[in-house]
This record gives structure tokens, C-alpha cells and sequence, in this order.
């Protein structure tokens, strides 16, 4: 057995470095339609904070480095100017394809991790779900599994700067999130201590997708994507734990996507779980010139890479409890939940796509990287790319002419 340790694939908590994980770890889906709704507020409810603006709606004016080139989108979050990240997969690119479009139905995205830290970036998208840390005596909460999925502990950050890396509204404030209309379900699955049980994770994985658990009530708002930023501890690092295996084929079957970071050792990702597991699209780290940094992991069984930063270049985003209310942590925490965002809105433009078709429109639009590999080492391969959004939404909006002539959208059968 490996020994007990940090579960979490970002790294920057307590100025750990990123080649030594810290010691932490971690609404319905619209019916498919011809006509779908464009990026834009849900239904008004009563909140103490402003609606989520619409992205075909000028945001306030904020100081810009230069004009804004036509055919792209910027936010007037203050933050978004020093979001790298954004601009390395070509992000705003992809939110003025959907601008004006008529396009785009909310997708809910679940965040498997540190639990539920209440956030103003998801204000009126962000739900609470349910607590799987089984053990009472590592949950810091006094108990064990129950409906309370609050975040506990030095790491309860994590979950909230993934989820707002994910769906961050766009609303003058703040960071800008990939996907401002998802809906984002925390899903507490690591103690206070940050490590994950191998079975809390496989019953979070089943429930965030509606998919029954003993024990649990039934998830009121299962999930299209799952985020894992995380993995599995408590066993060997030799490949996918059987567990946690049956529970991602099982919502996989269901339509929905697995999303997960590669982890942060420098090793082959195949002996982790879930990055080495069937089913998963797992995702490793790039830094800001592309290349793979030292802590991440690669190997065949990574997908794609996305933006995790390096050390003293880390990820900003908006947090609560982070001094002058940001962080800017690294790891390959952050890369997975860029995927997340990205996939919830390919699978709000069309949501008759598989998590297998969603798979291939991200590998197969990829930006190549610089030089044709990630790194030095031909045997540390990062999949096809680094994650390109505005190439990815275009593949998913374009049309395919079928063998019989008839057009469909490309990628859906």
C-alpha cells in the first residue's frame, strides 16, 4: 500500500511545490432540442447579487491591453485580463460563436472533491449535494456520510476555485468561468485531511449522476460532466481500482462524461485512479509556453493537455477565503476542470452527444504542441494537444454531410 497522503492534484496550499502534493486532497439536464436557449441568465430568483449577464450583452468598460480583435468575446470581469489560461485555449474565441446564437442550454457539471464552499461567482447555479466521507473520524465535521456537503479545512478552497474555473458567471466582477451558464453540484468525497477513500469516491461517481447509492437520497440535479481533481488513495498505484472502474463505466453508459486530472507525481498516470481508469478523459498540465511541467503525469492514458501552470504561474481565480479574495494555485487540478468547462458547453449545443463523440471533438481539435511534443522525453506524451475551445465549439457547430447526403452535425450520429 502507498502511503497515506495528499489526494489533490493542484498544488500551492501552504507554499507546497508542485513536485510534493500537499497534504489535502479534496440540474437537470435540459431535454434535447432543435432550438436551444443562448448564454444568458437563468430564470430571476431572488439573490443579493447581480444576474449572470448574457454574452451578446457589452459588459462595462475595463481597461484592455489592445482593441478586442473581431470574432472574439471579453468578459468585464477584472480578473479575466490576467487569466493566461483563458487565452491559451483560445477561449474567448469560442464564446463568440455562441454569442447572439441562440445556442447553448445549461449543462450541470459535477465537482467531485473538498465539498461545497458557497461562492458569489455561482451565485444561483451552485448546489450543495451530498457528503460521501464515510469515516467520520477523517471528516472533520463530526460525522460521517450525511447531507451537509460543506467543505471542511484548509483544503475546502479547492472545490470552489475549480468549480468557479469552470462556471464563473460573467457579470463585472471577479474572475470569468468557461461555461457562465453551468450549473455546478459539489460532491464531498475527501476528508478533512484531503485523502479520498476508494469506495466514497465510486458512490459519489454513481450518485452525481442520478444513479442510486444505499444510503443516499436520490440526487435531485444529476450531472452531464464530472470533474475529478483528485485520486484515489488508500491502495497501490498499479492501474484503475476495480471500484472506482464499475462506477465510471456505469455513468458512462448513462451519457455522461468523466473528466480527470492526470495527478501530480511526474510518473505514468495509468497506475492512478481514476486518471488510469477505462471511460475517463484524463487530462494533464501545461504551462504558459506549452510545455509539460515536472509535476505533472503523462503516459498513454492521457487524453489532452490543458492549462495547470507551474510554479509562481499558477491558475487565477476567485476565492472566497484567498487574500484579496483570488488564489492562483498549479497542478493538474486546475487542467481537468478546463475540459469540464469546455465539454458542458459542447454538450449544450447538442446534447444528443456521447461521451465518446465529446471525447473526440477535443482530442481531434487540439492545439499541436509547440515542437510536436510536451516534452523532451518522448516516453512523457500528453495526448493530442493542448485543449482548444474556439476550434472545438466551431467542430461542434459545423455540419457533416452523412454517406446518404443528408446533413447532421458533425460528430453526432
Amino acid at each position: 500500500m502507498k502511503r497515506a497522503r495528499a489526494l489533490l492534484l493542484s498544488v500551492g496550499l501552504l507554499g507546497a511545490s508542485a513536485l510534493a502534493v500537499p497534504r489535502i486532497v479534496p440540474l437537470p439536464t435540459p431535454p434535447a432540442t432543435a432550438d436551444l436557449p443562448e448564454l444568458q441568465p437563468e430564470p430571476s430568483r431572488p439573490q443579493p447579487l447581480a444576474p449572470l449577464l448574457p454574452l451578446d450583452v457589452t459588459p462595462a468598460p475595463t481597461p484592455r491591453p489592445s482593441p478586442t480583435p473581431a470574432g472574439t468575446y471579453r468578459p468585464g470581469d477584472p480578473l479575466f485580463l490576467r487569466q493566461w489560461n483563458l487565452t491559451a485555449i483560445r477561449m474567448s474565441g469560442a464564446w463568440a460563436q455562441l454569442a447572439g446564437t441562440g445556442r447553448g442550454a445549461p449543462v450541470t457539471v459535477a465537482v467531485l472533491d473538498t465539498g461545497y464552499v458557497n461562492t458569489p461567482e455561482l451565485a444561483g447555479r451552485l448546489v450543495g449535494g451530498y457528503d460521501f466521507v464515510s469515516d467520520a473520524a477523517r471528516a472533520g465535521d463530526g460525522n460521517g456520510r450525511d447531507r451537509d456537503a460543506g467543505g471542511v479545512g484548509e483544503a475546502a478552497y479547492h472545490a470552489e476555485v475549480i468549480g468557479n474555473l469552470i462556471g464563473a458567471a460573467h457579470d463585472g466582477r471577479g474572475m470569468a468561468g468557461i461555461n457562465p451558464r453551468a450549473r455546478v453540484v459539489q460532491v464531498r468525497v475527501a476528508g478533512q485531511d484531503g485523502l479520498v477513500d476508494p469506495q466514497d469516491l465510486a458512490d459519489g461517481i454513481r450518485w452525481a449522476t442520478g444513479l442510486p447509492v444505499a444510503g443516499a437520497p436520490a440526487n435531485p440535479n444529476p450531472a452531464r460532466v464530472l470533474n475529478l481533481s483528485l485520486y484515489a488513495d488508500f491502495i497501490p498505484l498499479t492501474g484503475c481500482d476495480a471500484r472506482i472502474q464499475a462506477a465510471v463505466d456505469a455513468v458512462t453508459a448513462r451519457g455522461v462524461l468523466v473528466v480527470a486530472g492526470a495527478a501530480n507525481d511526474g510518473a505514468d498516470a495509468a497506475g492512478y485512479s481514476p486518471a488510469g481508469c477505462r471511460n475517463v478523459l484524463t487530462v494533464t498540465s501545461v504551462s504558459e509556453g506549452g510545455q509539460r511541467p515536472g509535476y505533472a503525469n503523462w503516459g498513454r492514458t492521457v487524453a489532452l493537455a490543458a492549462p495547470g501552470g507551474d510554479r509562481g504561474r499558477g491558475i487565477l481565480a476567485s476565492s472566497v477565503t484567498g487574500p484579496g479574495g483570488e488564489r492562483s494555485p498549479d497542478g493538474t487540478s486546475l487542467a481537468a476542470p478546463h475540459v469540464s468547462g469546455v465539454a458542458s458547453l459542447l454538450f449544450g449545443l447538442k446534447p444528443t452527444l456521447t461521451p465518446a463523440q465529446v471525447r473526440d471533438l477535443l482530442t481531434r481539435t487540439a492545439t499541436p504542441f509547440p515542437g510536436g511534443r510536451c516534452d523532451p522525453d518522448p516516453r512523457k506524451t500528453c495526448g493530442a494537444g493542448t485543449l482548444n475551445a474556439e476550434a472545438a465549439v466551431r467542430a461542434a457547430l459545423a455540419p457533416a454531410v452523412t454517406p446518404g447526403g443528408t446533413l447532421r452535425p458533425r460528430g453526432v450520429r
